[in-house]
Parts: structure tokens; C-alpha cells; sequence
């Protein structure tokens, strides 16, 4: 999936809840994230589109609460507790993803495998031929503007 600052996105997307585990102190989401606006888009091992400046799972830990909700490595995190993270920097994210007072985070991922599955389940036809709207599983009409 391709993004181009100002222009509207149309992600097939995945709603994920993780329950953090507590540790202590410290809340555990079991994952890490690399991207952002901040760092090298050529760098990312799982975008096909060295421009892509988004937020990705880097690493899950087998058995946390991100891989028992799950989320999987190389899933392209687009909202986290309904605040958009398509061009945020990292710390950002991090900070959104971490925040002490939340114990559940609702997260809208993508992953090349939705987009897919969508696109076989539609007969192999491109975005273009079913009016420039792309559908989740349930048939929900997902466009970012």
C-alpha cells in the first residue's frame, strides 16, 4: 500500500484489542515497532514501498498479549486507540502505544495478506474496478481521507 501526504488511503484493515499484561510496574504489550516519519523509509524490511514513512511491527513475543490478540510481524499499524499514526514520528507512536493510564489497546492494522485475500475474494480486479474503495472481511468500506 502506497501513501502520498494529503491524499486520501484505502487500507483493507484488521481491528486488533490487546489486553496489556502487568508486570509489576510496567504494562507489557509484547511487540516492537520501527518506522516513522522520523526515520529511514529504505530501511524497512517490510514495506514494498521504500517511501513509506508508517509505523510496522517489528517483533512479537511468542505467547504476549499482541501475538495472543493477533498481531503479526510485518503489520502496518494505521490507528492506535483511534488516533491516526500514517505520519507520526516514533516516539510518537511509542508514546501512544505505551501510555500508562490504558490497560486495553484497540489498534486498525494492515497487512499484506488482507489486501490479498480482498483482491482474490474480488476476482483478482484492481481497487479502480469496485468504485476506489477497498473492503475488510465484513464488507466495511475502509477510506482514510
Amino acid at each position: 500500500m502506497s501513501f502520498v501526504p494529503g491524499q486520501p488511503v484505502t487500507a483493507v484493515v484488521q481491528r486488533i484489542e490487546i489486553n496489556k499484561l502487568r508486570q509489576g510496574d510496567n504494562l507489557i504489550l509484547g511487540f516492537s515497532i520501527g518506522g516513522g516519519i522520523d526515520q529511514d523509509p529504505g530501511q524497512n524490511p517490510f514495506s514494498e514501498d521504500k517511501t513509506d514513512k508508517g509505523i510496522y511491527v517489528t517483533r512479537t513475543t511468542p505467547g504476549g498479549p499482541a501475538d495472543e490478540a493477533g498481531l503479526r510481524t510485518g503489520d502496518k499499524i494505521m490507528q492506535v486507540n483511534g488516533w491516526d499514526m500514517t505520519m507520526v514520528t516514533h516516539d510518537k507512536a511509542r508514546k501512544r502505544l505505551t501510555k500508562k493510564n490504558e490497560c486495553v489497546v484497540r489498534l486498525l492494522v494492515t497487512r499484506k495478506s488482507l489486501e490479498d485475500a480482498v483482491k482474490h475474494s474480488m476476482g483478482g480486479c484492481s481497487r479502480q474496478d469496485h468504485g476506489g474503495a477497498t473492503y475488510n472481511h465484513k464488507g466495511n468500506t475502509i477510506t482514510k481521507d
